[in-house]
């Protein structure tokens, strides 16, 4: 009985191996696409050198099977159900591949970026710029790429003997199916359409994902290799480096220093180990005033953030979280300090990163990255997430006092008011002014007793009053 492709494949098949596949004796209403036809017309295209036993053939037929599926907007956490499309990097007819960004969307507490999961052709968008798109629904359609179809002819006795053929025509169909010594290169379509566009063999990138799968990092490291491996080719050879003059001394004035290769090094050459060598202090004082006064950019939240960090370190009870069934503790590695901040779109607490490995400047930058994006509406998901331990300035809008709540997981949190220029006592009975700031905290006593939390603050307090041991322990 004939088995027979569908209408929808007629004009592909019928334009590639009309020429090619006699009907040999076949009735059918369309003879060239009967399977028996047609694979006994490929077994005679088969390479006639290669035994049959030692013979696997494959035949790689582009076009057929082509899928349209829609491209959901999955659920991007916090409880949310709708968002408003921002911006589109897409349009009906792109070709896009997997990871590439489709739309920019946000929600009452993020902006978010989606990303592709497959293959293929954008063939609908289904809302406009500022739209509103629920979760679970389809945001674009997309044709995802056409499957591959695989016909054994023979089995084969040795596995490292395959032997490959390809009717499509096409360079990239040849390269679907590479392989090493008998073993498939793993990787997916848009790993393979990138060695293609950059002519880029499979079988010499070393895979470095699970079961050697070659992943995009390890095609992207072969180019640099290969980049690296032609400017060696076109530099000097080193015999010739070696051979050139190097003075360790400066050049005295002859005929030779008239070479342009001596004229080059001269002003380059240095007084050797030991000598003795003069420096202009003009360059080096400006160095020392830039030093000395970077610290006046940085906020004083960043050494909150720092003091924090280090007393995080003597009490990491404060750093944890309780699991699911309230049963174990989690000690995390990281110190993910979060800062409540107020927003045009409310209340949200970013965390600035392993703050243990930060500097002090670093700390600084990150949050003055954080306050950039917040008041643009642009905190994406990894700012939101992942925090370990927070705090919350409110003495930036003139809050004296405050009872913070905790977020979830963490176990506790802390409140910074105001620093306010309050008279006070010496140590001789004087009246002084000083600089007071409220600071108040919350713990979750499940894990954290007050005597702990009393001590981590008395810790952090001494590292804000004493500088100098705050600096002695930062990055």
């Amino acid at each position: 009985m004939a088995t027979f492709f569908t209408r929808r494949a007629v004009p592909i098949l019928v334009k590639r191996i009309r020429s090619t596949v006699p009907t040999y004796g076949c009735t059918t209403k369309y003879p060239v696409l009967c399977c028996r036809c047609l694979i006994t017309s490929l077994n005679q295209h088969s390479s006639k050198d290669v035994p049959c036993q030692q013979r696997r053939t494959f035949y790689t037929f582009s076009g057929l099977n082509k899928e349209v599926v829609p491209f959901n907007l999955s659920d991007i956490g916090e409880g949310i159900q709708e968002v408003v499309i921002k911006e589109w990097y897409v349009q009906v007819g792109d070709r896009i591949s997997q990871f590439d960004p489709i739309c920019e969307v946000q929600s009452d507490k993020a902006t978010v970026k989606i990303t592709s999961r497959f293959d293929g052709v954008v063939r609908h968008v289904y809302y406009d710029v500022e739209a509103v798109a629920l979760v679970g629904k389809p945001l674009i359609d997309i044709e995802k790429e056409s499957s591959t179809v695989t016909m054994s002819t023979c089995t084969t006795e040795k596995q490292e003997d395959v032997l490959e053929e390809t009717v499509s025509g096409e360079q990239f169909d040849s390269m679907l199916m590479q392989t090493v010594r008998g073993r498939k290169v793993l990787a997916t379509p848009a790993v393979r359409r990138l060695a293609m566009e950059n002519k880029i063999n499979l079988s010499e990138v070393q895979g470095t994902g699970k079961d050697e799968r070659i992943l995009k990092e390890d095609i992207l490291r072969y180019l640099e290799e290969r980049k690296l491996g032609i400017q060696e080719v076109t530099s000097p050879p080193p015999s010739q480096l070696e051979r050139m003059p190097r003075p360790t001394a400066a050049v005295p004035p002859s005929s030779s220093t008239s070479s342009p290769v001596l004229q080059e090094l001269a002003p380059k050459v240095k007084a050797p180990i030991g000598a003795d060598r003069s420096e202009p202090i003009k360059g080096i004082r400006k160095a020392m005033v830039k030093t000395m006064t970077a610290s006046l950019q940085i906020p004083p939240f960043g050494y909150y953030d720092e003091a924090a960090s280090l007393a995080l370190l003597e009490y990491p009870i404060l750093n944890s979280s309780l699991d699911e069934k309230c049963e174990n503790i989690i000690y995390k590695a990281s110190h993910n300090i979060g800062l409540a901040m107020d927003t045009p779109a409310g209340l949200l607490v970013p965390n600035v990163k392993n703050v243990q490995q930060l500097s002090i400047f670093e700390v600084a930058a990150e949050l003055n990255r954080l306050q950039v994006l917040g008041e643009t509406g642009k905190l994406g998901t990894e700012d939101l997430s992942g925090g370990t331990f927070s705090l919350s300035n409110i003495g930036t809008i003139g809050g004296t006092y405050a009872r913070p709540v905790i977020m979830p997981p963490e176990v506790a949190i802390g409140a910074l008011g105001k620093i306010q220029i309050l008279p006070r006592f010496d140590e001789k009975g004087n009246v002084v002014k000083a600089h007071i700031m409220n600071v108040s905290w919350t713990a979750d006593h499940r894990v954290i007793d007050g005597a702990t939390m009393a001590r981590f603050s008395n810790r952090w307090k001494f590292y804000l009053e004493d500088p100098s041991t705050l600096i002695m322990d930062l990055k």
